[in-house]
């Protein structure tokens, strides 16, 4: 019954009658423990921030049946194909060069330039079934196979076009996974910040932490639904940031 539903469970939850009261409470809270909106909410608000538990439960709130073991299975096979290809003792670059063989030469994943603002480019079940993504959303990703690996990628909230670092050699390299890979080092980063007309900042280039790259992929997503005239769904996820921006000042 939808929001009818809700409103007449919640007005029985007050009821005078004990039984009835108890029973809508019950079913109260059996609702809210399968809705994706109500878990990413606690989540957020627990302050203990996981990042691919985070994009899934992003995930599910626009596609509340997907099937989170197929998801981590899916990454697990991507992870071994890697582990199959590399011979140790292996830097963090050739590393890197494998995930890249892998992701973007096996399987395909690419940036999504004639869709860009398409919302499906930010929720890993569509990025993993369409292989084409944001440069956060391959980035994320990228993160994940390399995790998997015990590879240290940190996601770079870089101004314009989100990457991934690493800085466990003794020049920190970069990885732009929406285009195919391409390894950068920070000099040309910042070259890429100056041709935004950005003023180049070192910070830019530090690794992110996971509450920001959350948020910036939920402002993605509200900038990407009002795009495309779904107002509602833009709603929705305006409401998660001001969650995260809550729990960030509270947890601060």
């Amino acid at each position: 019954m939808g929001p009818c539903g809700l409103e007449i469970l919640s007005e029985a939850a007050q009821s005078s009658n004990r039984l009835i009261g108890w029973y809508a409470n019950a079913y109260l809270s059996q609702l809210k423990s399968s809705d994706p909106l109500h878990e990413l909410k606690s989540f957020i608000h627990s302050g203990n921030y996981e990042l691919e538990t985070g994009w899934i439960m992003i995930s599910r709130v626009a596609h509340p049946t997907l099937d989170i073991g197929t998801i981590c299975s899916e990454l697990d096979d991507y992870a071994d194909r890697c582990k199959e290809l590399c011979v140790p003792p292996a830097t963090s670059r050739e590393y890197c060069a494998v995930i890249n063989r892998v992701l973007f030469h096996e399987l395909g994943f690419r940036g999504n330039s004639d869709r860009y603002t398409d919302p499906a480019n930010s929720f890993i079940n569509t990025v993993l079934l369409t292989r084409k993504g944001l440069p956060i959303s391959l980035s994320l990703l990228y993160v994940l196979i390399a995790t998997r690996l015990g590879i240290a990628i940190e996601p770079i909230n870089a101004p314009g076009h989100f990457v991934v670092g690493c800085f466990e050699e003794t020049a920190p390299f970069y990885v732009d996974p929406f285009h195919h890979g391409k390894f950068l080092t920070a000099g040309q980063m910042l070259k890429r910040l100056e041709a935004n007309n950005l003023a180049p900042n070192l910070s830019h280039l530090a690794p992110a932490t996971t509450h920001e790259t959350l948020t910036r992929l939920c402002r993605n997503l509200v900038h990407h639904y009002l795009e495309s005239g779904e107002e509602s769904n833009a709603s929705v996820f305006a409401d998660i940031l001001k969650e995260f921006k809550d729990a960030y000042e509270t947890h601060t």
